[in-house]
Order: C-alpha cells, then structure tokens, then sequence
C-alpha cells in the first residue's frame, strides 16, 4: 500500500507495535537526541542514575541555550556539570552562545529520516528537514541515550495541503498562526502534522522550520516536511550535502485527515493574549500602542528572519516609546550578520542586541513594563511567562513586529510598502568552534563529573499502592500550562537541578499557598480540566508535584508529553468518564482510589470515591501495558533499572 511520509517514518525505526491501529502502543529507535541546560541536568542525572557509562545513539547533543543569565554561581555551576558529563558520557557539547538547540541542530546536525527526541517540547523544529522529531521529557531522553526504545501512541496523520505561494510581507508564522487558528491548541493531539502539496516548493528550509516549530502549540505528536531539492540546497550550504536524503509521501497516500491551506490567500496574522490559538488579523489591532518587541526565539532567529528584520529598520529609527531586542539563534547567524552589514543596521535603528540564546521567550529577561503590549515573535504567550503577571503578549511574525517598533503602534507591515528584497547565501558560514567533542571511551574513564551544591537528587516515586486515599489539593480549569505548574523565568529557573527549592513556586500561580496544602496533606490528588499540562515538555512539572506528594491526577484529557511525563515519574494520571464529574470535586474533598491496581490491571473503569460528598465517579485511563508495569514498579527509573537487571 502507498505509505505517506509520517508512516515511512515510523515504519524505517519500529521496533515494537501496530502501525495499523491509531493509539496503540509503538517504540521507535532512536537516531539522535538532544537536550538544553534547563532540562539538560535533570536528564544525565536520570542517565547516571540508571548505570549508563556511554551514550548509544548515533548523535546525542547537550546544548546551553536556556539558563544563560549568571546572577549567582547555579546557571555556571548546572553548566559546568553538563559539560563535564557530555565529555564523560560521549556528546558533543554546545557551549553557551553557540546557539539554541533547535536552531544549531536544523544547522549543523539534523538530518533528513533521522529520529531525533529531546527534551524541549520544540524539537519537532528538525521536521523542516524531513525528520521525525518529537519533544519529550528528560526521563525518556535518558533511556534513548542509553540504547532504549521511545515510546508513543501511533498517531493519527494530517495533511495540510499547501497550494500557491506566500504574498509579499506574509510569513510562515501567519502559515502556523492560521493552522492554529482553523484547530486550536488541542486540534493536534495524537497526530502528525504532515505538508504536502505544491506550495511547498515555494517554502525554504527556515520556513519550514518555523512552522514544524510551533506546530508543538497545537499539542501535536509532531510536524514534518518532505525532503526535497530545497532541502537539500540548504544542507549542501551547510557543507552536509551528504546528509541529504530525499523523502515525499507515496503518490495515492491515505490521510486521516486532510486541510486545504492557500498561502496566497493569507494574511498577517497574531496571536493575542494569553493562547497561541487566540488568533486575529493584525489589520484588526491598528492603533493599538506598544510598548516592547521582542525578536528571536528558537521560533523565528534565523538567518533569513534576521535579514528581513534589518531590511526593514535599514536607515530608520525605533520609535521611541518601544523597546526592541533582538536575539539572533545562533552563533552562526550572528557573524553572518556583522560580516554582511546587517547587524549594523540593527544597532543603527536602535535595536538592543541580545545574545544567541532563548532569552525573553522563556522569561530569562526583558521582561515587559506593567501592563504592557509586547509583540514577540515566539511561539507561546501564557499569561506571566513574559515575567511580568499583567503583560499583553502578542505573537507576531518577524515583519509584523519590525513595522510595530518602528510606529510604536500594531502596524500591518504591508503598510509600508514594497517588501525589501533578501536573498539566502549559497554558502553558510560554518565554524563549529563552540562544538566540544567527547573524550575518547579509554579517556572518559578517568575523567570525573563536576557536582555543584545547588544539584540536588531527584525524586523517585513509589510502586503503586493497594488503595489511596487523599485530599484534592488543587483544581483547575482548561488548558493549563507547564507553566502553570511548574513556572520558569530568570528567577525560578536556576534551581531546576534543585527540586526541593522549586516546589516553593509548584502551581504558584492557581494557587500561591499549593506547596503548604501539600506538605499539610502528605499525599494528594489534583483535579483538572481539558488539556491539561499543554506546552513544555518540562519534567519538572511532574517531579515537583511528585515530591510534593501528589499520586494521581484526575482530569477531562491531557496533554501528550505532559501525561507520558506524570506516568514516568510515578503520577497515575485518569481522566473522568463522565466530563460532568469534574464539577462535582471541590479542592479539599477527600477522595478514594479503593482498588486502584487490580481495577488497572483489569483493564477496566477506576472508581474513585468521593468520602466527603458520599459520592463516586468512573474514572478512564489510556495507559499500555509497558505504562502500567512503570506505574506499578514506581516510575520509569526503576522500570528500566528492573528491566536492565533481568536481563
């Protein structure tokens, strides 16, 4: 039978599982993994944890992208650690200002028909080059470096079928912004996004890029692009033609679903406060004031970005009332830049330049004034993750947000006229200096791996009980982030080696006194909504609640890696049969799981009693037999370690 591209994916790496039943369990073989400094600790602690002396895959990469703003000796020390254990273990190393991970990897690592995970939930940014790459958590991470299979449901696939060719000042980001718009944050779960079409071919590798990027805001599996001549174009000026591999779907391919999507008939587009699916036309917010404009992120720092960018400001000056940084991805794109003139024309206009780093997106940063409008070209605007609780974060493509600083008002760049011309170089600079490879196995030995006094171990959780009886500590609504739980920014995120001190702001934001109730309780269960732990792939938003106790949480659906992520730390996670029940469970009621094991291994409905009310409710899960047996055994470190030791 024809095979789209997704399935030929799958189908080139399966090691275990039915391809032919959407939601069944599949592990994959992992070809490359990557990880970044803010989950990057967390990781190689669980790879050293489970007795691994040297990474197995083809290619593993720790980057330093995240936590690079030093006001104590945390950032350096996590930094110094994941150097010395990259060394040790066999990655090559990405020191700081080399880049962020998904904008270095598209450059100088990625291939075409590779697998690749890594723990940030960007990662499918590598599908702009044909691969199959999906975010996971640190956990999962640790078992591929270690030779372990990857495990997921079978997704469904979506095709989006591009037709025409992207007018003047419209950019792949009103592309991403549009898809988002027609399906929302939740439209992607348990499926791959896969482009087809003829108006692909009028889409270069960085804009394919950006839309598999932020393709992970609409909960998908992941995103990806076939591999054709312009693919292998930009791999060939990276000097990798021979990493190219050319890839498409079969003619006459099955979809379970199929968008028509016109490139010519968009328009600028953003996401307005606080979801990237609340989706307008920019044309709609003329007028409005603004105060900041962020540039970058992992979403849109390319080297094609940045040079739109500086077309634009090219003998201009920033508007006075606005503030605008920009923070070019990589190294690479920022030699480029002051080699060819156009870092010029950003200082010229005003721009503070800020280093190839996540930077703002992540609140490591130019956080905006009280009550500000920033327009960011980045792929998330959660209410506070800007840094500042009462901001109003925009997501905008990169001409948007140029046009916007140079008025100081939301401006539709096509407004001002003929788009500048830029053209993409034949040849890329390539200098992988900031690239530190492993010591030989024989040297490794001897070297030892640098602890600082702010890593701290991680929590482990406990084999699943007979029976558990505990409080809702908590309930929530739809739609609740990782950054609901387990909050970043420059302020929290140099303790994310240091769990006991992060449990101080765990679900901070629903509730201020969370950490207290916990320690109050010893044990409890957490009630939510639809979607719930949308966005980063964070670990830690499962770890934290874990070592504040919580055993299980009872929601109306989850988000993908988030639910992977509860089960691997040891967290039961269900979902009400009836959605109706959510609005019966008050935070402080005491709640049963009586049989909790044997109505699991049944395989059928968990009933849990509510003691308070006098109550009970069925209860769902979608757990596999591997999930099952990690949750029985305590979590996925003493499920690989048992498993190890019985072989």
């Amino acid at each position: 039978m024809p095979m789209n591209l997704t399935q030929k994916l799958i189908a080139s790496h399966l090691l275990e599982g039915d391809m032919q039943t959407p939601g069944s369990d599949i592990a994959l073989r992992i070809d490359q993994t990557l990880t970044q400094d803010a989950t990057g600790t967390m990781a190689y602690l669980e790879f050293e944890a489970m007795g691994c002396e040297r990474v197995k895959t083809e290619l593993s990469v720790a980057y330093v992208d995240h936590n690079t703003l030093q006001t104590g000796f945390e950032n350096a020390d996590d930094h110094r650690f994941i150097q010395s254990c990259a060394k040790k273990r066999g990655l090559l190393f990405s020191r700081p200002g080399n880049g962020i991970c998904h904008q270095v990897h598209l450059e100088r690592f990625g291939k075409p028909g590779k697998t690749l995970i890594g723990s940030d939930s960007h990662t499918p940014t590598g599908g702009g080059i044909g691969m199959l790459a999906m975010g996971a958590g640190g956990l999962d991470v640790a078992v591929a470096m270690g030779g372990g299979a990857y495990h997921i449901a079978m997704p469904q696939v979506t095709l989006i079928r591009l037709a025409g060719k992207l007018p003047a000042w419209v950019s792949a980001k009103d592309v991403i912004l549009e898809v988002l718009r027609r399906l929302t944050v939740k439209g992607g779960v348990g499926r791959v996004m896969e482009y087809g079409g003829a108006g692909v071919a009028s889409l270069s590798v960085p804009e394919r890029a950006t839309i598999t990027n932020m393709g992970a805001e609409l909960g998908a599996t992941t995103s990806v692009f076939p591999s054709d001549a312009t693919t292998q174009a930009f791999l060939a000026a990276q000097e990798r033609a021979a990493d190219w591999t050319p890839l498409a779907a079969d003619a006459g391919a099955v979809y379970d679903q199929v968008i028509e999507l016109d490139l010519s008939a968009l328009a600028p587009l953003t996401a307005a406060p606080h979801m990237p699916d609340n989706v307008k036309a920019v044309a709609s917010l003329g007028g409005v004031r603004v105060n900041q404009v962020c540039i970058g992120s992992c979403t849109n720092s390319s080297l094609q970005d940045m040079l739109k960018v500086a077309a634009i400001l090219r003998g201009k000056t920033v508007c006075p009332a606005v503030s605008l940084s920009i923070a070019p991805g990589s190294k690479q794109v920022l030699q480029m830049l002051a080699e060819n003139g156009a870092l010029g024309d950003l200082i010229a206009a005003g721009a503070r330049i800020l280093e190839s780093a996540c930077g703002p997106c992540i609140g490591m940063g130019q956080s905006p004034n009280s009550g500000g409008v920033s327009l960011r070209t980045f792929n998330r605007n959660f209410e506070g993750r800007s840094g500042t609780a009462d901001a109003q974060v925009y997501l905008v493509s990169p001409e948007t947000a140029a046009a916007s600083a140079l008025t100081g008002l939301f401006t539709d760049p096509r407004s001002l006229g003929v788009m500048p011309e830029i053209h993409l170089p034949a040849r890329y600079l390539v200098n992988d200096n900031m690239i530190i490879p492993p010591a030989a196995p024989r040297e490794a030995a001897a070297l030892e791996i640098q602890y600082g006094p702010n890593i701290k171990p991680f929590p482990k959780g406990e084999p699943l009980p007979e029976a558990l009886e505990a409080k809702a500590v908590l309930k929530v609504g739809d739609d609740i982030t990782t950054d609901h739980i387990m909050p970043a920014g420059a302020k929290i995120l140099p303790y994310r080696s240091n769990i006991p001190y992060l449990s101080k702001f765990c679900f901070a934001q629903c509730d201020p006194d969370f950490a207290a109730h916990c320690k109050e309780a010893g044990k409890g269960i957490v009630i939510g909504g639809a979607n719930y732990g949308q966005g980063s792939s964070r670990e830690h938003a499962a770890l934290v609640p874990l070592y504040l106790g919580v055993r299980a949480v009872v929601t109306k659906s989850f988000a993908r890696i988030h639910a992977a992520n509860l089960v691997n730390a040891g967290i039961l996670p269900l979902t009400f049969a009836d959605p109706a029940d959510y609005d019966k469970i008050e935070p402080g009621d005491a709640l049963a799981l009586q049989s909790i094991r044997a109505d699991l291994k049944a395989g059928g409905t968990v009933m849990m009693k509510n003691l308070t009310r006098g109550e009970s409710y069925p209860l769902r899960h979608s757990l596999t037999e591997r999930q099952l047996a990690i949750l029985l055994a305590g979590g996925l470190l003493d499920y690989t370690q048992s498993t190890i030791a019985n072989q």
